[in-house]
């Protein structure tokens, strides 16, 4: 599977750089009996669906023209913007996130807690510090970048 992500980042890396595009994800997953190629996209300003379809017919030709087929299963190809609530992959992704609003989930447990919520106040390579209202009182935590399993912009209610 790690080959096919590899081998879609390939392509579409060109297609979406001559459209000013940035590549967010690539992910080839199954889910129930179907295989799904997720391709997530974005720009400054967002992504609309005219730009989504352009890249997903781009690919699919790319794709097409592969001999041997690097996806030889049935698939379904969905090109699509990551959304409000965006993942954290790269350094630039985290970096644009500093004074957003963002969830975090982690792989062990802090004060007995995985998930937390909160504006991301700072970071560097080794920690990254989140400000966590708790109902009417603001905690600041430190959180080790190697406890972070997943990271994402969040909606704040």
């Amino acid at each position: 599977m790690s080959s096919v992500v590899e081998t879609v980042t390939e392509l579409v890396t060109p297609i979406l750089e001559k459209q000013n595009f940035e590549l967010v994800e690539v992910e080839f997953v199954k889910e129930g009996k179907n295989w799904f190629l997720r391709v997530f996209i974005d720009k400054t300003g967002g992504i609309d669906i005219e730009e989504c379809a352009f890249v997903s017919e781009q690919l699919s030709e790319k794709l097409d023209a592969m001999d041997p087929d690097p996806i030889p299963q049935a698939y379904f190809l969905e090109v699509s913007s990551p959304g409000a609530e965006r993942p954290l992959k790269k350094e630039s992704d985290y970096e644009q996130a500093v004074g957003q609003y963002i969830h975090i989930s982690l792989y062990q447990a802090v004060e007995g807690e995985k998930q937390f919520e909160g504006t991301l106040k700072s970071l560097d390579k080794e920690q990254l510090v989140l400000t966590v209202k708790i109902k009417t009182r603001v905690k600041e935590y430190t959180f080790e970048r190697k406890n972070i399993a997943k990271a994402r912009l969040a909606i704040q209610f």
